[in-house]
């Protein structure tokens, strides 16, 4: 049994020390040549990067190189891992996949429906499109479609492994579809978030291809090597604003990066959650400065040291509605210029909303 897990990218990272993982560089037509094999050879769709994202790679290697006996898709920092936390080895995968017809993430949960869900942060017209074409095309996945939209899980990522028969067979299924709803969709006034649509509706069919098919899959954790580039971005400008005690412009450059990039708080993409930190230090300079014309930036302006304050604020009020803060933190509490009770009470509103 061959493995060949393609590890997607469009930027310089350190690939795993192990010759089944193959940097695959995604979207290269279109960019500066990084040294890893691209997707802009032979049957490609390269330059569709912007709208197809990972799946310009997928693509690729079903069109040019599937030549192992089980094909996999992760990405540059994100990883399958075994219950151990660590990259799987192909020891590990043979066993798996000699038992599974295929490996991939968790199915995630969401609060609410997956088509409620989507049109919270893209345009209800596309996922319509798509149950259209699904319909015309593939009209036995419909109940299967209808059922999973309206309920609360997904597969995410376009992670997966499987057998290079079963992969072919996805893709021909897959791009089918997504080719039609490009034809169909009119991307006049979207941001670069929104024209990236197919990754995004990928990850809701690999669940309906999945459910339909009936097929044994081994769920596992996806590991983390890292934080993504327009997140580590955003913290360091945001760092800079602080330094200068602009924190109004911090504000506006936060939501203007949120309203291009709303993926930037979620879990995957914000990892150390420090970009829903530096909300809080917004805000709490914000109500500081109503009240008393000064704020925690007067005192700090470090972007480290901010975030370790408000860290360490965060756990001293928690461990005092739980009643057992310790004398240290008791005396950081009573430190207004530390702990302000503006501060005090945005902490308090984000730990019962946690909670909740």
């Amino acid at each position: 049994m061959s493995i060949e897990i393609y590890t997607i990218t469009h930027k310089p990272f350190l690939p795993p020390d192990d010759p089944m993982y193959i940097p695959l560089h995604v979207g290269r037509a279109g960019s500066k040549n990084l040294g890893y094999l691209g997707d802009d050879t032979g049957d490609s769709i390269s330059l569709e990067n912007p709208f197809f994202c990972e799946l310009t790679g997928m693509y690729w290697i079903w069109k040019n190189n599937c030549k192992a006996d089980y094909i996999g898709i992760c990405h540059y920092r994100r990883y399958l891992i075994s219950e151990k936390g660590m990259i799987f080895t192909e020891g590990e995968l043979e066993k798996i996949l000699s038992r599974y017809d295929m490996v991939t993430t968790k199915l995630l949960t969401l609060t609410c429906s997956y088509e409620h869900g989507f049109s919270q942060n893209h345009h209800d017209k596309d996922l319509k499109c798509t149950e259209d074409v699904l319909l015309e095309k593939y009209p036995e996945y419909y109940d299967t479609y209808k059922r999973l939209v309206q309920g609360p899980n997904t597969y995410f990522g376009n992670i997966f492994i499987t057998s290079r028969e079963m992969y072919a067979r996805y893709c021909q299924w897959l791009f089918d579809i997504l080719f039609e709803v490009k034809k169909r969709t009119d991307f006049t006034g979207y941001n670069s978030y929104e024209k990236r649509l197919f990754g995004f509706l990928s990850e809701f069919l690999q669940t309906v291809w999945i459910s339909y098919n009936n097929l044994k899959v081994y769920e596992c954790m996806v590991g983390m090597s890292g934080e993504k580039y327009e997140t580590r971005k955003l913290k360091e400008e945001l760092g800079a604003f602080f330094a200068k005690r602009d924190y109004k412009g911090a504000q506006q450059h936060f939501l203007d990066c949120y309203a291009k990039r709303p993926d930037v708080l979620m879990e995957a993409s914000d990892i150390t959650g420090e970009l829903r930190i530096c909300m809080q230090i917004i805000s709490t300079c914000c109500f500081e400065d109503d009240a008393k014309g000064s704020c925690i930036l007067d005192y700090i302006k470090d972007y480290g040291q901010l975030i370790s304050h408000f860290h360490q604020l965060n756990q001293a009020v928690a461990n005092s509605l739980a009643n057992k803060a310790t004398p240290r933190e008791q005396l950081f509490l009573s430190d207004e210029k530390l702990a302000s009770p503006q501060a005090v009470q945005i902490a308090k509103q984000l730990i019962y909303s946690s909670r909740k």
